[in-house]
């Protein structure tokens, strides 16, 4: 299972949210760029970076800054945030990125992320299904919809998606474990690769993990709050 670092970018610092509440942001750092070498350096597989005021925005905001991280970094890196269109997604892809992952366009455009699995590859697309009360947010987290998160899954599925990034947003920052149950359903049901996100507040977190399937794990805050160790993580699903 591949043990992925993220980087939230907000006004150009690393920070990380409270189940995804603008208004409750601690800060890590002020360097994006050395953060991403760092756990470069303690061996992440991948790196995840999110555009948090893209995400926002609709539109890129961190350019500059997450393109130096791209063309910094030995590993792969997955960009997500504010990608609605097409030309959002090649920007990323151009730029150097392994993967865009697309969120609020899966459900409002899926025409846009059919035509990009079909234009570069479903590998190089990851669709983010971010949920709270099992119905998927968009716009950052900022607005609710009626599509489930199963429902969701399968659509994509449909139309050539391979990965999904599955986040339970009330666990999001709150280090109270992830959503086993429904990572083994994703799993499970659709047949998709699925990366777990939010909740990881331990390496024994990230072993609980393992069965359910999930090819990925994305960890943050406990990174940063020295709760789980890089390297230990790592070595502890190899």
């Amino acid at each position: 299972m591949e043990i992925i670092p993220a980087i939230d970018l907000k006004d150009g610092r690393c920070v990380r949210l409270f189940q995804g509440d603008f208004n409750q942001e601690t800060v890590f750092s002020d360097d994006p760029l050395a953060m991403a070498l760092s756990w470069q350096e303690q061996g992440g597989h991948r790196l995840h970076l999110v555009d948090l005021d893209g995400a926002v925005q609709g539109r890129p905001a961190h350019l500059e800054v997450i393109s130096a991280i791209v063309k910094a970094l030995d590993i792969p890196v997955q960009v997500g945030g504010g990608i609605r269109d097409l030309a959002a997604a090649e920007a990323w892809l151009d730029a150097g990125a392994d993967r865009v992952v697309i969120g609020t366009a899966a459900v409002r455009d899926p025409d846009m992320v059919q035509e990009a699995c079909r234009k570069h590859g479903g590998e190089r697309v990851v669709v983010s299904i971010d949920a709270k009360d099992g119905l998927v947010a968009l716009q950052g987290w900022t607005e609710a919809s009626t599509v489930t998160v199963l429902e969701l899954a399968h659509r994509m599925g449909q139309i050539g998606v391979v990965r999904l990034l599955y986040t339970d947003i009330s666990r999001d920052g709150a280090l109270t474990g992830p959503d086993y149950l429904t990572n083994a359903r994703l799993v499970r049901e659709t047949g998709l690769a699925v990366l777990a996100s939010g909740g990881v507040a331990s390496v024994a977190h990230i072993k609980e993990l393992a069965p359910t399937g999930a090819e990925g794990v994305i960890v943050g805050r406990a990174l940063y709050t020295g709760a789980v160790d890089l390297a230990e993580a790592v070595a502890a699903v190899a």
